[in-house]
């Protein structure tokens, strides 16, 4: 009994190994990455990281900000820097959940009907001010997102592997916008607010080529194959019982007197912090990773400003 005990060990010890050699042999891709598209979106590292660790936790992200603050500059940069094909939408309020998904057209010569694919069939999928269209579209989005796969006239159609979706929005209170349904904004691994640069960086904005050029210059980092191994391996990343009775504790905190973070919401900020880890060049989770993704994959879930969710995680003390 004891031999065997010994033997899982090992065997253990030696996954770990493996995994922090794989781990280490993506490290300059990943550094390449965030070097890259923060010479683009200056000013806004842990925006950039965290969008970064959305894309390797399987979980698309929501961008919310005032019009003109790089929120579609961004995500541009983000697919053509992952390396997978790219779609966008311009949601507008007259826009049909066909126009997103497809449509089935009758072929005459044929006598059937035939499915025209819509642009969400692509691997990134920016969906640009999504809450300037009608609720009933914004739902077309919803099945796509938590399965991979649309449903027309009964027939299910699977999408293309990876699929992402990077989502902007404009504030509620501007005209022509509609509130996302609190099961689409679940549907979000994380919510990320650029705000206005520094002083220093929209000097040098004025002073360089548009961004649209400087988009158009950059390489592929990733390609469809590493970014798929690299969602496996956020998935391995070791989370010891100290951090999850970490995670387990910030969400008991969020049930006091309040709709608190639902398990699908936990599992999700689990799944992110492995990814942060993974970013950062690591096999483990440490309670650092916890508070980095904290405020981005909470806030949205609760309905809550920045400013509440760091008091949550203020009020909860780290193991």
């Amino acid at each position: 009994m004891w031999g065997t005990d010994k033997a899982a060990v090992q065997e253990e010890k030696l996954k770990n190994r493996e995994l922090e050699q794989d781990i280490q042999s993506f490290s300059p891709k990943i550094e390449r990455f965030l070097v890259e598209i923060n010479q683009l979106i200056l000013d806004k590292p842990q925006q950039t990281k965290l969008a970064l660790s959305c894309l390797l936790a399987g979980g698309h992200v929501l961008f919310e900000d005032l019009p003109g603050l790089g929120k579609t500059t961004l995500a541009s940069a983000l697919a053509r820097l992952a390396g997978l094909h790219f779609q966008r939408i311009q949601f507008t309020n007259d826009m049909l959940a066909s126009d997103v998904i497809g449509i089935n057209i009758f072929n005459q010569k044929e006598h059937l009907f035939e499915f025209k694919k819509g642009p969400i069939f692509t691997q990134i999928l920016l969906a640009d001010e999504i809450n300037r269209c009608s609720p009933k579209t914004q739902s077309a989005l919803l099945e796509a997102m938590e399965e991979g796969a649309v449903t027309v006239d009964a027939v299910n159609y699977e999408l293309p592997q990876p699929f992402w979706v990077l989502a902007t929005q404009n504030p509620l209170f501007q005209s022509g916008t509609y509130a996302l349904p609190e099961s689409q904004l679940d549907r979000f691994l994380m919510r990320l607010s650029l705000g206005y640069p520094s002083r220093q960086a929209e000097k040098l904005l004025l002073q360089q080529n548009s961004r649209q050029f400087l988009i158009h210059q950059l390489d592929a980092v990733f390609t469809q194959a590493d970014i798929l191994h690299l969602r496996e391996l956020a998935k391995q990343v070791y989370l010891s019982d100290a951090v999850l009775n970490y995670i387990l504790d910030l969400a008991a905190e969020t049930r006091k007197q309040r709709h608190g973070l639902s398990t699908r919401g936990v599992l999700a900020l689990k799944a992110a912090t492995q990814a942060y880890a993974l970013v950062e060049g690591r096999g483990f989770v440490t309670s650092d990773d916890v508070q980095s993704v904290f405020v981005a994959v909470v806030a949205h879930r609760l309905s809550l400003g920045e400013v509440e969710a760091k008091q949550i995680l203020q009020s909860v003390e780290a193991m």
